[in-house]
């Protein structure tokens, strides 16, 4: 089995409310190694998710479904285990899935067949950014220029 986890891009998604770093992933799946696990650091204030993008047979695939299968939390919390690809290598070798993301913890599973099968995608790790350091520059923005601005007080109406 071959994963990696290699930096792609970072810094996604607006200031001030959460950063999104995006890494390289892969693994391959085969007789031999059948399925992968992919958990994301224990840090509190970090998720981990899984977005997956293509299954591919690889290089001596045999004439066989190749099943792969997820087995990820619902929003109940609970596991559930569902097959995203059927492949065969005369008529559908790869498929692409989109942005098909999933939270940490992702088991991937070749359900049927030897492989070898590539599953990428990318690893995305969301954090927090505390909105204290941004607010404060901003309102230190804010309290210059009202201190530069002086109110304008109404003339004063002359006698005749």
């Amino acid at each position: 089995m071959s994963c990696h986890d290699e930096d792609c891009t970072t810094d996604h998604g607006p200031a001030g409310q959460s950063k999104l770093e995006s890494f390289l992933f892969s693994c391959e799946l085969s007789s031999k190694v059948p399925f992968y696990t992919f958990q994301g650091d224990e840090e509190e204030d970090l998720e981990h998710f899984l977005e997956l993008r293509t299954i591919c047979l690889g290089e001596g695939a045999k004439e066989e479904s190749n099943v792969v299968e997820v087995t990820a939390m619902n929003h109940q919390g609970k596991t559930v285990s569902v097959p995203i690809a059927n492949l065969h290598i005369s008529c559908l070798p790869m498929v692409s899935l989109g942005e098909f993301e999933l939270k940490a913890p992702v088991t991937i599973r070749l359900k049927a067949g030897t492989g070898p099968v590539t599953v990428s995608g990318l690893h995305l790790i969301a954090s927090e950014v505390e909105e204290s350091d941004n607010m404060s520059d901003d309102d230190d923005d804010d309290e210059d220029e009202e201190e530069e601005i002086t109110p304008i007080k109404p003339a004063k109406k002359k006698k005749q």
